[in-house]
């Protein structure tokens, strides 16, 4: 067990151990770096992409798995994806691939731990109005054309990501999403990919 694990686990057992159970595993483990072509990818920025967003969800559902098993009570585990864990987008192959492994993870746990009564599912947001999206090297990926471009330069272009007229969604409807995942009115829902996307997978 490496040391990652290690301390997961040790933190998992320490809440557990401090709050008495454990009925809701929300893995939302993500990075965005690089933005060369997949075959221009270093290997530094393929590996450190992985290890986070792909083996990060997995040890992270794996220390929690457990307590969920020994408390008999079934349970709920909500993994964060993307829409890129859906369809492909130029220039971001290495959180495609990983994005895309997390619902391999997603539908795997949710056959293994069905007879359990533990549902698994994934959230698939777009853009997402936070510091991962909203910053300086995503705008200039987004306009390349200007030298400094601001939110309301690159607004119209992930606009057009989208069916409705918004260029990026909140942090609360991600959240909404994985509060009704988590909640009793899904409790017959698993191996679910939830978009909240705006319409991007329509595009």
């Amino acid at each position: 067990m490496s040391g990652i694990s290690r301390a997961l686990k040790a933190a998992v057992d320490s809440g557990v151990e401090q709050l008495g159970r454990l009925d809701i595993i929300v893995a939302n483990a993500g990075i965005g770096n690089g933005g060369a072509t997949l075959d221009q990818t270093s290997e530094q920025d393929w590996t450190v992409m992985i290890d986070i967003n792909l083996s990060g969800v997995w040890k992270t559902v794996k220390a929690a798995v457990p307590h969920l098993l020994s408390g008999g009570n079934g349970g709920s585990i909500i993994l964060t994806s993307s829409v890129g864990g859906l369809k492909a987008y130029p220039n971001t192959g290495h959180y495609i691939a990983a994005k895309h492994g997390v619902v391999g993870l997603m539908r795997t746990f949710a056959v293994e731990l069905g007879q359990h009564s533990i549902r698994v599912n994934s959230v698939h947001p777009t853009n997402v109005n936070t510091p991962m999206f909203m910053n300086e090297g995503t705008m200039k990926m987004f306009r390349p054309d200007l030298e400094n471009p601001g939110v309301e330069d690159f607004r119209p272009v992930a606009q057009f990501m989208h069916v409705l007229p918004v260029g990026w969604v909140e942090p609360e409807d991600i959240s909404n999403a994985v509060l009704f995942l988590a909640s009793d009115e899904a409790r017959y829902i698993t191996g679910l990919p939830m978009t909240v996307d705006a319409g991007s997978t329509l595009k």
